[in-house]
């Protein structure tokens, strides 16, 4: 079959619709452009379906094997798609997507057919997808389920049937068996009630401040919250009857909902960039499904103009930039493919998850959302800094650049304590909606955004384990303080990557206090090597600034790397006199060439306060603020003539 270039027809098509700047000032984006978006998806994928449609294989390019696994997904999740897109046209189905996916459905549970899906108890990545298949048989039901033969949806039950009894990690997963037992019991199937409310109590252990989930018991924190922790609490309620008593956990979930959602709306970039932070980044616009829940559940948070900027923004983001590619699929990457950013469990199909950035489509035309005009982002309206406890994470945005930054003192997907090995995407000290942090799988010695004391074997010690110490704001300013056993880790072999930290053998060195003191562009970066029998020996402590990717100009004397307007640099005001930058090639999936600023010293002395400003801008420059430490505190003088003091932590000698 020939393969038409999908991403060319979805961009003549968006070409000929033109922008809406009436409507959406920002974006240019209406209900019509994300309808197109989503329509030459689905077409896109066609000619990779086997010919029962059971399994759509998006091929590889890095020559990885692909599996009926992957089938399914291509499936199941872009199945899902078809189902906001046919839910917000009442039925109405010009593209044949009913025909189509009954076709596949039908095929992949027929436990006869050769091409069958993986069962959900045979193969753990099933009951994920089967989810999926729930979420879009749920919102289809009256056009596509209603229709099967009595024989297909008893196949259908018997396969779904597989979920109960499974067990799988305590994480965002209690929601797929979940969602696919209501589902049973809606269609009168089988189900475990004792199994359903063993998930729901499972779910409130992941409840954090603020209205935020952890992705189980670790500090993880990251999209999960965003793409499933908040969706399916409410795609799960609106299965149940009128009259069912769990329909009271609505409030209780609308509540965290909100105070989340106020959060989310605080980490996307002037340019509609999401933060770039946590696993499964290749799901891509997923990150905008909460800005089409808040419109789910009517949320008095943000107003529908709002809602709308912060989604289409999102989504726009990538499109823009690229995705989906030349063939209009959906690829392991970011703009573009780019493999290593993927985990273990993705397959080529799995970046089809993209499809809940799409939910806003189950609204439709006449619906309040499609009418109200764009209204600008938190940081189109004023820039500022914050003090987000659950994930232990400063927040500071600034207007004029659109850059939105996080220092991170909370999150590292682990526990306290815990020795694994650092995961780029949650255990470096900063993330930006304007950067992408170094994936080590590439062998840079050095992490971004970090510190860490390098060995005589030039290896960068670990923090992932690290101790909280303190945080908060005073919204012109804001701090933290976190505490680490520095050590070096000989990673054991065959391990599989999910996302969180590796085991291995460890090598310890001295214990360090790091401070993140910010304003506006600028973080004063604190670092204690603290005074100890180990600590006896001079060690070298690097503090790395912002990585910058793109046509990189570099200044290695001045530790400044900048692409365009974009401006990543870090000076050493205290006990650092080292200057460099970083080179780095194909060590993030933006293109370019990638420049990492740093400072440094050979021998750092136990008990002094090492200090770095580090800057990401995209504005002129200023000045670095100026620091004097006075006994426990430490007093700062910002740029623009503000002063801040700040109490320091004190050593524990350990």
């Amino acid at each position: 079959m020939t393969i038409v270039n999908e991403s060319t027809a979805l961009r003549r098509r968006l070409a000929e619709l033109g922008e809406d700047r009436a409507l959406s000032p920002y974006t240019g984006w209406n209900r019509q452009h994300l309808a197109v978006l989503a329509d030459e998806l689905l077409m896109a994928v066609r000619p990779y379906a086997n010919a029962t449609h059971s399994h759509i294989l998006i091929p590889a390019r890095d020559g990885r094997k692909i599996s009926p696994i992957d089938g399914l997904e291509g499936f199941a999740r872009s199945f899902m798609l078809a189902a906001f897109r046919l839910t917000g046209e009442k039925g109405n189905d010009p593209l044949g997507l009913i025909p189509w996916y009954s076709q596949g459905l039908v095929a992949g549970v027929d436990p006869g057919n050769p091409d069958r899906w993986p069962l959900p108890d045979e193969q753990p990545q099933a009951k994920v997808e089967a989810a999926a298949l729930v979420v879009g048989l749920h919102l289809t039901r009256k056009w596509l389920w209603d229709h099967l033969d009595d024989g297909d949806q008893r196949n259908v039950v018997d396969y779904l049937a597989r979920v109960i009894g499974t067990v799988g990690p305590n994480t965002n997963w209690v929601w797929f068996r979940l969602v696919v037992e209501q589902f049973l019991a809606s269609v009168g199937g089988p189900y475990d009630d004792g199994e359903i409310t063993a998930d729901l109590q499972a779910h409130e252990s992941f409840v954090r401040e603020g209205g935020w989930y952890a992705d189980g018991v670790t500090r993880a924190f990251d999209y999960y919250n965003s793409w499933a922790l908040q969706l399916y609490p409410f795609l799960w309620l609106d299965m149940l009857d009128a009259d069912h008593p769990d329909r009271s956990r609505f409030t209780a979930y609308k509540d965290r909902f909100d105070a989340f959602l106020s959060d989310a709306a605080r980490l996307v970039g002037g340019d509609g960039a999401p933060l770039a932070q946590g696993r499964s980044l290749i799901y891509r616009f997923a990150a905008a499904a909460p800005f089409w829940t808040g419109a789910l559940v009517e949320t008095d948070v943000m107003s529908l103009g709002e809602l709308r900027r912060a989604a289409m923004g999102t989504v726009k983001h990538f499109v823009d930039r690229g995705a989906p590619d030349e063939r209009g699929l959906l690829t392991l990457g970011w703009f573009d493919e780019w493999p290593d950013l993927a985990q273990d469990y993705s397959g080529t199909g799995s970046p089809y998850w993209a499809a809940k950035g799409l939910l806003g489509l189950v609204f439709p035309e006449e619906h309040p959302l499609w009418a109200a005009t764009e209204e600008p982002l938190p940081i189109e309206r004023l820039g500022g800094v914050d003090w987000l406890q659950a994930p232990g994470w400063l927040l500071s945005s600034t207007t004029q650049d659109g850059i939105v930054r996080i220092y991170n003192h909370g999150t590292d997907h682990a526990l306290p304590g815990n020795e694994l090995s650092d995961v780029d995407v949650y255990a470096h000290l900063a993330y930006s909606t304007a950067t992408f942090p170094l994936i080590t799988k590439a062998g840079d010695p050095l992490p971004d955004s970090s510190v860490v004391v390098v060995d005589r074997n030039g290896h960068s010690s670990q923090r992932s384990g690290f101790e909280l110490l303190s945080g908060g704001t005073d919204h012109e300013t804001a701090f933290a303080f976190s505490r680490w056993r520095a050590r070096w880790m000989d990673i054991a072999e065959g391990q599989r990557d999910y996302g969180n930290g590796f085991l291995g053998t460890n090598t310890y060195g001295p214990t360090l206090i790091v401070g993140s003191i910010i304003r506006r562009e600028w973080e004063v970066r604190l670092t204690l090597v603290e005074p100890s029998a180990d600590a006896s020996v001079p060690v070298s402590v690097v503090v790395t600034g912002w990585p910058v990717t793109g046509q990189v100009e570099i200044d290695a004397e001045q530790a400044t790397a900048a692409s365009g307007v974009l401006r990543s640099r870090i000076v050493g005001l205290a006990g650092l006199p080292e200057t460099g930058v970083q080179r780095s090639h194909d060590s993030t999936p933006l293109p370019g060439e990638t420049g990492t600023p740093w400072v440094a010293v050979d021998a750092a002395e136990a008990g002094r306060w090492l200090i770095a400003a580090s800057e990401l801008s995209g504005v002129a420059p200023t000045i670095p603020p100026s620091v004097r430490i006075m006994g426990d505190r430490v007093t700062i003088e910002w740029p623009d003539g503000c002063v801040s003091t700040t109490s320091l932590p004190e050593p524990t000698g350990l």
